[in-house]
């Protein structure tokens, strides 16, 4: 992770304490969910979505849309939610989503999203979010 300052300060061994196995994967070692309708992927609640590892308010449910690509996936984040970050790995250029607040890795941010709306899709892993239901 950067040296930014963050809300949320945790050493490695702090996170392996409160996060299980897989969720420390995901969020630490930037891993990604295998693709699927489990998780979050086809749940359309109202509510908002949190980070698992910080409890930061990341997503508004209204922003979830169904995007067919195994992920849950939103067209735009909270403001201030989400950290962008050029990820050259895997042979590839994408741009990766990370919480604001701890630096959780979330997963990437494309082009490919809604066109009535922000054109933008955050494709997100569930392992990374939580939800909580609201009005």
């Amino acid at each position: 992770m950067e040296n930014k300052q963050r809300k949320v300060n945790k050493t490695e061994d702090e996170w392996k304490k409160i996060l299980t196995p897989e969720q420390y994967y995901i969020l630490r070692e930037k891993g990604t969910d295998r693709p699927g309708d489990y998780g979050y992927t086809n749940h359309f609640e109202k509510g908002t979505y949190f980070c698992t590892a910080c409890n930061a308010q990341l997503f508004e449910s209204n922003s979830k849309f169904q995007s067919h690509c195994g992920w849950p996936s939103f067209d735009d984040a909270i403001e201030g939610a989400v950290e962008y970050k050029i990820d050259k790995s895997h042979g590839m250029i994408r741009t990766e989503i990370l919480c604001n607040s701890c630096g959780g890795h979330l997963g990437h941010i494309f082009d490919d999203g809604p066109q009535d709306t922000t054109g933008k899709r955050y494709c997100v892993n569930s392992t990374s979010i939580t939800f909580k239901k609201g009005s």
